[in-house]
This record gives structure tokens, sequence and C-alpha cells, in this order.
């Protein structure tokens, strides 16, 4: 089970994730305004390596990170916390609380559905 990350962490995740390899400084370019200080962005990078989310390697004279985790690794265990912490583990009481509280139409639960089934499939696919 890989570790929970804080608001801070998961939002420098998604910019590594979408940038693949980056210095601080890029990590900190991708922000809106008003920008963290390279300081704050440089101490949750650290942090993000303790955790074993990140890496580097050495670029000149400084580093380059790069993500150890795969955003749908993370993205999946984080939907399975939420079911289980706030649903039961049950997928069906989440989706009807979504349904419910969002105003989804017929026809992005049927979306949903059809992408639930699809990846069953090719789950049920690989065990053969």
């Amino acid at each position: 089970m890989m570790k929970q990350l804080t608001k801070a962490e998961e939002q420098i995740m998604q910019i590594m994730w979408d940038l693949e390899l980056c210095t601080v400084k890029e990590i900190i370019e991708k922000f809106p305004e008003p920008k963290p200080a390279y300081n704050t962005v440089s101490t949750i990078v650290r942090i993000l390596e303790d955790k074993k989310f990140v890496d580097h390697q050495t670029y000149g004279k400084g580093y380059k990170y790069f993500p150890l985790v795969e955003k749908s690794s993370y993205s999946n265990q984080s939907l399975h916390k939420l079911m289980d912490g706030y649903f039961g583990g049950s997928f069906k009481s989440m989706v009807s609380f979504f349904v419910q509280k969002n105003d989804v139409n017929i026809k992005e639960l049927e979306s949903i559905m059809k992408e639930i089934n699809m990846s069953e499939e090719d789950k049920s696919d690989t065990t053969n």
C-alpha cells in the first residue's frame, strides 16, 4: 500500500506526471500566480523522494526529477480509499452518491458504466 499524499504533494505530483522529467524551476513555472517559493517546492519534492514517489538524476549542477509512481496507480488507490472510507467499500453506493449530488445525466452514466465494463473485461483477459 503506497503512502497518501498531502494536498500540496499531490499538486506537485500532478505537474510532474505531466512533465515526466523536470527541475524544481520547471515545476514552479506550471503553478498559477502567485507562484510558490523555490524552497517550498524543493522541500516538497524532497519529501516526495523520501516517500518513494519521485527520484532524480543529476543534470549539470542540478537535478531533474521524475515520477516513480504512475498516475493511474495513485488514482486507483485514492479511489479505493475514498470508496472504503466513505461508502463502506461499495462502488454502487459511491456512484449513486455522485449521481444524486452532481446531477449526472443518463448519457454520462452510460459512458461511465461502459468504461467500467471495458476495464473489467481487460482484467479478466489478463488472468486467462
